[in-house]
C-alpha cells in the first residue's frame, strides 16, 4: 500500500508514475502485467462475495496502545491514505526508508478508517515479524496469523524410467493449523480484525458458504440430545479421544460432553446436559480441569477447513466416478493398463474414504468436485473470507507482487 515519493520521504495519493522512475508500474495490476504481459489478457477477477451469517462478537473497534505518536512525514501519509480508502481509490503506494515506520503508518491507517486489514507478506519469517508487531498495536482486537501449514511437503510423483510412483508426504504444524482457524473465524466473528499473512493465502481453502453453513450454536438451556450432539461433531471432523484430550478431539463422561475447539490453544469447551436439555456451558483449562468462565452460548466452527455437508459430498462423488471412468476408458484404449489400475486404485480408495469419514488423504485433489467450480476457476480462498470494506496492505510488493504473479496458477 502506499504512495508516490515526495521530498523529505514517505508520500502521496494517486496513482502515477514515481519521480525519477517512469518505467517502474505503481499497482499490483500493472506490476502483474509487467511481469506476465498475458495477464492483460485476463479480465480483473474478483473473489466471490456470499453472505455471511450475523457476527457474534461484532462492534468492536480498532484501537492502536501505544506511546508513539506519528511524526516527521507520517501524518501526511496517513492523512492522504486514509483520503484515498475514503474516496474508494483502489492503489496507493506508500514509500519509506528502512526504520521510517511504516508498520505504524498502516496501524495508523487501520485505526482511522475502522476497517479490517490484510496485511500481505512474502514470506512466514516477515509475516511473523509483522504479526508480533500488530499484536502490540492492537492487543485488545483480533490480531490473527495466516500462513501455509506445512513443516515440509513433498508433492507426489512418477518416474516413468523406473515404473516408480512415489506418493505424496508432507507434515502440518498444528499452531500453525489452530492459527489459520483462529483467523477464519475471527473473519466471520468480529469486526476489529487484522490478519497477516503470507502469499500462499492465494491457494485454495474450504468455501466460505460452506464452512459458516456448517457451524452451529449450543445455548443454555437448548434440548439437544447427546447422541444428536456427538453426531454433528463428528459431521465437523471432530474426533472423539477419551484419553488424549487435544485440540480437535471430543470426549464423554457420563452426561457431560467436553470439546478443544480447533481455533483454541488453551482452552476447551464443557457441556454439561440434564437428560435433553444443557444445563450448563463452561469454559476450562484442559491442561488443569479448572473452570475459568461461565458462558450463555457458543459457536462451534469445524475441525476442517474442507467440511462438505452430506449431499455436497455424495454429489461430488457422482462426478468424480463419472470422470474416472471416462478417463479409465481413455487410458484401456491406449494400452496403458497399468496407469489405469493405477488410477482405479486410488480413486476408487478415496472415494471409499470419502463416504465414510467425509475426508481422505490428498482432499484438495477434489476441491473443484467439492465446491462445484468449472475447470479453470479459482478456488476459494481467505479473499472469500474477507468483508467486503477489508483494506489489503502488500508489504515488501517488490518481492511479494513478483511472487504473486509466479504462483496464481498454483492450484
Amino acid at each position: 500500500m502506499g504512495h508516490s515519493r515526495q521530498e523529505g520521504g514517505f508520500a502521496e495519493a494517486p496513482m502515477r508514475p514515481l519521480e525519477g522512475y517512469p518505467d517502474v508500474p505503481v499497482s499490483p495490476r500493472a506490476g502483474l502485467e509487467a511481469l506476465r504481459p498475458e495477464i492483460a489478457q485476463l479480465p480483473m477477477f474478483m473473489p466471490h462475495k456470499p453472505a455471511k451469517p450475523a457476527k457474534s462478537e461484532g462492534g468492536r473497534t480498532l484501537k492502536i496502545v501505544s506511546e508513539f505518536e506519528p511524526k516527521g512525514d507520517q501524518p501526511t501519509a496517513i492523512a492522504e491514505l486514509v483520503a484515498g480508502a475514503n474516496a474508494n481509490e483502489r492503489d496507493q503506494v506508500l514509500l519509506g526508508v528502512t526504520g521510517s515506520g511504516k508498520t505504524f503508518t498502516m496501524a495508523k491507517v487501520i485505526e482511522a478508517t475502522q476497517r479490517p486489514g490484510l496485511i500481505l507478506a512474502p514470506n512466514k519469517t516477515l509475516a511473523a515479524q509483522l504479526y508480533g508487531e500488530f499484536q502490540q498495536f492492537f492487543p485488545e482486537n483480533a490480531v490473527e496469523y495466516f500462513v501455509s501449514y506445512y513443516d515440509y511437503y513433498t508433492p507426489e510423483a512418477y518416474v516413468a524410467r523406473t515404473d516408480t510412483y512415489i506418493e505424496k508426504e508432507s507434515s502440518i504444524n498444528e499452531q500453525i493449523d489452530r492459527m489459520r482457524h483462529s483467523a477464519t473465524r475471527a473473519l466471520l466473528e468480529r469486526d476489529d480484525v487484522v490478519v497477516v499473512a503470507s502469499v500462499s493465502c492465494i491457494y485454495g481453502i474450504g468455501d466460505v458458504e460452506t464452512y459458516s453453513a456448517m457451524t452451529f450454536a449450543i445455548k443454555k438451556g437448548q434440548r439437544f440430545a447427546q447422541r444428536q450432539l456427538l453426531a454433528d461433531l463428528v459431521a465437523l471432523h471432530y474426533k472423539r479421544n477419551d484419553q488424549n484430550f487435544v485440540r480437535g478431539t471430543f470426549r464423554v463422561r457420563g452426561d457431560t460432553i467436553e470439546l478443544f475447539p480447533s481455533h483454541f490453544e488453551d482452552r476447551a469447551w464443557r457441556f454439561s446436559l440434564f437428560g435433553d436439555e444443557v444445563e450448563t456451558i463452561s469454559e476450562f483449562d484442559p491442561l488443569t480441569g479448572q473452570k475459568t468462565a461461565e458462558l450463555d452460548q457458543v459457536k462451534v466452527y469445524s475441525n476442517s477447513h474442507y467440511v462438505t455437508p452430506k449431499p455436497t459430498l455424495e454429489q461430488a462423488v457422482r462426478r468424480i466416478k463419472e470422470d474416472l471412468r471416462i478417463r479409465l476408458a481413455e487410458f484401456n484404449a491406449a494400452g496403458r493398463l497399468l496407469e489405469a489400475q493405477r488410477l482405479e486404485q486410488r480413486c476408487l480408495f478415496d472415494i471409499e474414504m470419502m463416504t465414510a469419514t467425509g475426508s481422505c488423504a490428498g482432499i484438495e485433489n477434489y476441491s473443484r468436485y467439492l465446491t462445484g467450480r468449472k475447470p479453470g476457476e479459482p478456488p476459494p480462498t481467505l479473499f472469500e473470507y474477507l468483508p467486503d470494506n477489508a483494506l489489503v496492505f502488500i508489504d515488501e510488493s517488490h518481492v511479494t507482487i513478483p511472487q504473486i504473479g509466479g504462483m496464481f496458477r498454483g492450484d
